[in-house]
């Protein structure tokens, strides 16, 4: 849908980054299978800089439950050790002296259904945040129609514009939660 007005530009753009956030906040979920999101957000002590894992090592998935890490720096590998066992990951990492293996444990049902009901609470937070927008959208624009900006008309097919940005906000949000559901729920 293309969109002139600037109100509504920023607010699509807004909604689009609360569908990436979701995104990224999912990815954090492990759902039985090996992902290198799940060391996103954990950082290792580096020469006393707290720097993320995938910039000091090589991750790979070398079978479909297990990530390897192998550090650039072998010096670091206790760092990287302490930083995953200090992480709510809940994930004993195995250390070679060469490299760190996790294994990713297989999910069970009450599991999945717990995770499917972060995943629910998660994109109902992403729903608040887009009508949050549109809320804000629609306020700039009355704000707008006071000043002169816009005629009754205008104003009227604006918000329809915006209700339709919204609702595409809120499918691209649904769609992203039912993917990760989805993933969850296969075994």
């Amino acid at each position: 849908m293309a969109v002139n007005e600037p109100i509504l530009k920023d607010a699509q753009e807004r909604m689009s980054k609360a569908g990436d956030a979701l995104s990224r906040e999912l990815g954090n979920i492990r759902a039985g299978r090996a992902n290198a999101g799940l060391l996103a957000d954990i950082k290792a002590d580096y020469y006393g800089a707290p720097t993320p894992i995938n910039q000091m090592a090589s991750i790979t998935i070398p079978e479909a439950r297990v990530l390897l890490i192998t550090p650039f720096d072998k010096s670091s590998l206790d760092a990287i050790e302490h930083a995953i066992l200090t992480s709510d990951l809940g994930i004993n990492p195995a250390n070679d002296g060469n490299a760190i293996r996790l294994v990713i444990p297989q999910l069970t049902e009450e599991s999945r259904k717990d995770l499917v009901k972060q995943v629910h609470g998660k994109a109902e937070e992403a729903k608040v945040a887009v009508r949050n927008v549109r809320r804000d959208a629609m306020d700039s624009l009355k704000k707008g129609h006071k000043n002169g900006d816009f005629t009754d008309d205008q104003l009227h097919d604006l918000e329809e514009q915006a209700q339709k940005i919204t609702d595409a906000g809120i499918k691209n949000v649904e769609n992203i939660a039912s993917d990760k559901e989805k993933e969850l729920m296969t075994i």
